[in-house]
């Protein structure tokens, strides 16, 4: 059974179906916000067809400052509409209705995640629920399942798996989803947050073989595993108002902000992780662009040998991290 816990407390497990009630991290600086509703194309009043949306759709995220604005009201067209972009190919005469329409465009416009409005993310080649309580998955931090796969590619797979600050589940779960005889716990000091990776291993069928526990890190747990995976907020505080808007407006600060020198939290669950780990077990935990150095001083003076594995981009993503051997 899935389950998430708070306190010690057994939540209601959401049910199969069930939507939630957030570098990996997009440090780019970006100043530009919501276009102006005067320099927006007229709101139609009747159902209109879905060339004239698209047309209203992609001049308001054009002037929004959004990258690919057809990409995207096409995608938020579809969700407006309750159907698939597929559906709206198929259908090129569908006609919609403008208000539900004009709705999500005005939020994407004033830079809310696309992943939040449409309730989704794809991770691993899995769909996602996200929510404003979880951090949004990004494609950089699969190289951390993809360096789990390498290292136990000729050894036995891991049967006991711990994901620390799992968000929305996605790195307990895309790790389940490879290793199919696992177990998993991911503990979030979110609430809400877990409820979310909660459902998705409901929506996964991996409710069976995973438990979601609101802690500070891994202050409960007594076990030790196999594998450990974190996706640790890393980003400097002084950075943080600097962001892009979609991140530095929208997705929760606790899981972006890695105090002033963005190490923090690598203190915190570093010294924790040989107690964590089985004899053979390993750590992988995201970096940010930079970061490799120092957290590779922190994982030597607790006795951990450290590696690490580059992103798409060549930027050393995920570190590998093992009990130094005498």
């Amino acid at each position: 059974m899935n389950r998430a816990y708070n306190a010690g407390t057994i939540a209601a497990r959401p049910a199969a179906g069930e939507g939630p009630a957030t570098d990996g991290r997009a440090m780019e600086r970006c100043g530009t916000d919501a276009a102006p509703s005067c320099l927006m194309p007229p709101v139609p009043t009747a159902p209109a067809s879905q060339a004239r949306l698209m047309e209203r759709g992609c001049s308001i995220l054009r002037t929004a400052g959004i990258d690919n604005p057809r990409r995207e009201a096409r995608l938020l067209l579809a969700h407006a509409l309750e159907c698939s972009t597929a559906d709206l190919v198929r259908d090129p005469d569908r006609l919609g209705d403008p208000a539900a329409y004009e709705t999500v465009l005005a939020r994407r416009a004033a830079r809310e995640p696309l992943a939040y409005i449409l309730g989704e993310r794809e991770f691993w080649s899995l769909k996602f629920a996200v929510s404003p309580a979880t951090l949004i998955p990004r494609p950089e931090s699969e190289t951390l399942i993809e360096a789990a796969l390498a290292l136990f590619a000729d050894r036995a797979p891991p049967r006991r798996i711990l994901d620390l600050g799992t968000g929305s589940g996605c790195l307990l779960l895309a790790a389940l989803h490879e290793f199919h005889h696992a177990f998993g716990i991911g503990t979030d000091s979110s609430f809400p947050a877990a409820r979310v990776a909660a459902t998705n291993a409901a929506l996964l069928g991996l409710a069976d073989r995973s438990a979601f526990v609101c802690a500070d890190w891994s202050t409960p747990l007594r076990d030790r595993f196999d594998l450990i995976l974190c996706n640790p907020p890393y980003i400097p505080t002084s950075v943080i108002g600097g962001l892009m808007p979609e991140v530095a407006r929208y997705e929760p600060v606790t899981a972006l902000d890695g105090g002033p020198d963005g190490l923090v939290a690598y203190r915190q669950i570093i010294v924790t992780l040989r107690c964590l780990l089985r004899r053979d077990g390993v750590a992988i935990l995201e970096l940010g662009a930079g970061q490799d150095a120092g957290v590779a001083r922190i994982a030597a003076d607790c006795g951990l040998a450290a590696t690490t594995r580059p992103d798409l981009a060549g930027i050393p993503r995920a570190m590998v991290l093992i009990r130094k051997t005498v």
